[in-house]
């Protein structure tokens, strides 16, 4: 078993032992009943608390940031989220050729579905194509097995056949994944993947702020998270989404900062 795989077994597995514990103790005890209703309570606490931090360890191995060989070659990771989309994908992918910087896209299957061709351009570019769910429900965290099961391996098997690759790395859609995640992702080969850090070029339609928060201490061995679909429009010019002038002004500052931008296998996989 995985390490991924023992941690999220694991996790579930002490809920488990808590829950019973408290139903065991309970009826043997029942002036009791307090003490494990608390830890039931505590419990849901911290799984809910663990659930709504994307980069938190808990559920499994969670990637937030290159691997030390990737840092000591001055890597730097740009990851796409939600897309493809047919107007603004094609233009991503064109800005990073001009930069010869490759990237990873997070695609969602159902977005994948109407575009292929989008997809196959982006592996043909150099780029990667990853999973981020068949249609990205909001609810994903709430879901039980069943259903996140069948939302992650869809997609695998949807993005894999129509690139020809299969996809190495999963982000849960908001970035909120559950204990149920890890078990999926190893059967899958898959490792969870988050991020160093964020613009929240999804919601801000201020520039300046959110290239400060990318770039704001950018260093080799980060992970950003951008968006080729569900990017704000620029707030003084609501026709024209931020990321096509969001990603130029990062790429430029990559290359003041000395950063090689590559794909997430790339970073691990070269020795």
């Amino acid at each position: 078993m995985s390490l991924q795989n023992w941690l999220g077994s694991n996790v579930l597995k002490s809920s488990a032992a808590i829950h019973g514990a408290a139903l065991l103790g309970t009826a043997l005890s029942p002036q009791h009943w307090a003490l494990g209703l608390g830890a039931v309570a505590a419990n849901h606490v911290l799984l809910t608390a663990a659930t709504l931090t994307p980069k938190n360890p808990l559920f499994g191995q969670n990637i937030t940031r290159l691997p030390p060989q990737a840092i000591a070659r001055q890597e730097l990771c740009l990851t796409f989220d939600d897309g493809p989309h047919p107007v603004y994908t094609p233009q991503v992918l064109d800005i990073l050729d001009g930069a010869h910087a490759k990237a990873t896209f997070f695609c969602i299957a159902v977005q994948a579905r109407q575009y292929p061709a989008l997809l196959r351009d982006m592996v043909a570019r150099g780029h990667s194509v990853e999973n981020h769910s068949f249609g990205h429900p909001h609810l994903f965290s709430l879901y039980g097995p069943k259903r996140i099961k069948r939302e992650i391996s869809d997609a695998q098997k949807l993005l894999s056949d129509t690139t020809g690759v299969a996809p190495r790395f999963f982000r849960p859609p908001v970035g909120f994944a559950n204990p149920f995640v890890a078990p999926v992702l190893a059967e899958l080969a898959l490792t969870l993947a988050t991020w160093t850090r964020r613009g929240f070029d999804t919601q801000d339609h201020h520039l300046p702020r959110v290239l400060n928060r990318l770039g704001n201490g950018l260093a080799a061995g980060d992970i950003l998270l951008l968006h080729d679909a569900n990017s704000a429009l620029m707030h003084d010019s609501f026709s024209t989404p931020i990321i096509l002038n969001l990603l130029p002004a990062v790429l430029q500052l990559s290359l003041a900062r000395q950063l090689r931008c590559v794909t997430l296998p790339q970073a691990f996989d070269a020795p």
